[in-house]
């Protein structure tokens, strides 16, 4: 029975390791905790489903003393007495090797409501990341999962290992590096074949994650010493293992295991890092430059109670319709005021903005550049008002080319770009040595912020680069551009950056 006075604890399941591997009742859960606490093998971008005013803790990592499970229970039951809901994030699944009995124990003893969330098991994982279906009607009919870890001080192993060696499928073996030689020989020992075929994954699901195919007379010396294979690993025994070389899918994406540096402003940075996820790769999110109101909104309130007057629109940029509009709404007027004026959106993702808020694009050009742009509206300019919406810099060529042919131009700054100052000291560093694969270019205002930011260690790493203005830009700093997309926009900057890392003919 549920106790008012009481809070309630979620015990959550996060799944092995790839952020979006946890369930939709675990997000939802996620949003209703006023604590969190969680593993250090959780990958911390789940947090992100969280409340903005929940607290969220980890309880230790590689190299820093990790609380106790004592510690763990008793703070899930005196949070909980306080009336707080917590959430109890763990890697994998709950119930199988994470000791959660305990905490079970310590919340019935305690009479505290409480609901536990399945989640994706490192087991399951391990063989759909490395290619293994663990069951197989050929090779496998039944899975055992094995511990490599029993509870210190216990006086007898419960692992019986003559059984397992006769096991007739496949055995998973959880947290088996420190104890490989111990379980290897041991199999053996019992009568399993040495030449077994044994995969070991590690970092399941992860942008690193590695995979080594050896016999099971070979474990021990794959991972001994520990610091050779480390924690944490997933051994899949059996002849399943071999199907990996034709089914294996998730290392042959085209960015897997490289670190991908995201440059876009802060609220523009997710598309582009989940584009990066998608492809395999690991998004390292730093802007570059970030995106602020105006400096003075007089001149942009002044051009929407005169909005009446112009014949186009003009929008260089998805932040320049945001800017906008919702300059527009913050006084009091709708979509409904732009009125007959027609719309220009510089590329299909500024198109999209517009369609944010009811409104249809009239004009896209065939190229995603300023220069296109002005082309497009050249021949209805003469004798037509044009309002300009842009950032505090940028080119003028718009304006120039609208000016030339005829029309009334009038620009109005609805959004500021500034360069960002500080950046994280170990990023700098990882790109000095070399520890960074790409780094995304989507602008020239970025390319000339990174430029001095990080000066010739950006030479490390390659360039990609959204377009031929910035790939120019770029040159201009003293940096060549590794690759250049061919459609402007951030999924051609990822295309580009695929097509450069695909396999050629003679590989």
């Amino acid at each position: 029975m549920s106790n008012p006075t009481k809070g309630k604890v979620f015990l959550i399941g996060a799944g092995p390791g790839q952020a979006d591997l946890i369930t939709l009742r675990g997000v939802r859960c996620l949003k209703q905790c006023d604590l969190i606490l969680y593993d250090y093998l959780v990958n911390p971008d789940i947090l992100q489903h969280s409340s903005p005013e929940a607290e969220t803790i980890c309880l230790g990592s590689h190299g820093r003393k990790a609380w106790s499970q004592e510690q763990i229970s008793k703070t899930i039951v005196d949070e909980a007495l306080k009336g707080r809901t917590v959430g109890r994030l763990k890697g994998g699944d709950p119930i199988v090797f994470a000791r959660v009995a305990e905490e079970l124990d310590a919340l019935v003893d305690a009479n505290i409501d409480f609901e536990v969330v399945p989640g994706i098991t490192a087991a399951l994982a391990a063989g759909s990341y490395a290619g293994i279906p663990i069951t197989h009607r050929d090779h496998a009919s039944a899975v055992a999962l094995v511990t490599g870890q029993e509870k210190d001080g216990k006086p007898d192993s419960a692992i019986d290992f003559a059984a397992l060696a006769r096991f007739p499928g496949t055995l998973v073996i959880y947290m088996g590096v420190t104890t490989a030689e111990r379980w290897s020989s041991e199999l053996i020992r019992n009568g399993m074949k040495p030449d077994t075929t044994v995969a070991m994954i590690r970092r399941c699901s992860w942008p690193n994650q590695q995979v080594i195919h050896c016999r099971l007379d070979e474990v021990a010396e794959n991972v001994t010493p520990r610091a050779k294979f480390p924690p944490p690993v997933i051994s899949i025994v059996g002849g399943v293992t071999t199907l990996a070389e034709t089914l294996s899918w998730f290392q042959k994406k085209p960015l897997f295991g490289q670190r991908v540096l995201i440059t876009r402003p802060a609220d523009q940075a997710y598309d582009l890092a989940e584009l990066v996820s998608e492809q395999g790769g690991d998004p390292i999110v730093q802007p570059a430059i970030t995106i602020g109101p105006p400096d003075d909104w007089s001149p942009v309130d002044d051009a929407i109670s005169r909005i009446g007057e112009f014949d186009w629109l003009v929008f260089s940029s998805a932040n320049g319709v945001r800017r906008f509009m919702d300059r527009l709404f913050e006084l009091g007027r709708d979509s409904r005021a732009i009125g007959s004026a027609k719309l220009c959106a510089i590329g299909p993702r500024t198109s999209d903005a517009l369609c944010d808020y009811g409104l249809r694009c009239d004009r896209l050009p065939e190229e995603y550049r300023a220069e296109s742009l002005a082309e497009s509206l050249i021949a209805d300019a003469k004798g037509k008002r044009f309002l300009l919406l842009r950032a505090s810099r940028g080119r003028e060529v718009l304006a120039e080319t609208l000016r030339a042919a005829g029309g009334d131009v009038t620009q109005i700054v609805v959004y500021t770009s500034t360069d960002v100052q500080a950046v994280d000291d170990a990023l700098k560093n990882q790109l000095a040595n070399g520890e960074v694969d790409w780094v995304t270019v989507t602008s020239s205002a970025i390319a000339k912020s990174l430029a001095s930011v990080y000066g010739d260690a950006l030479k490390n790493a390659k360039l990609a680069s959204i377009s031929p203005i910035t790939s120019e830009t770029l040159r201009a700093q003293g940096f060549e551009p590794t690759v250049e997309a061919t459609e402007y926009t951030t999924a051609g900057v990822i295309s580009a950056m695929c097509d450069h890392n695909a396999p050629t003919s003679n590989d």
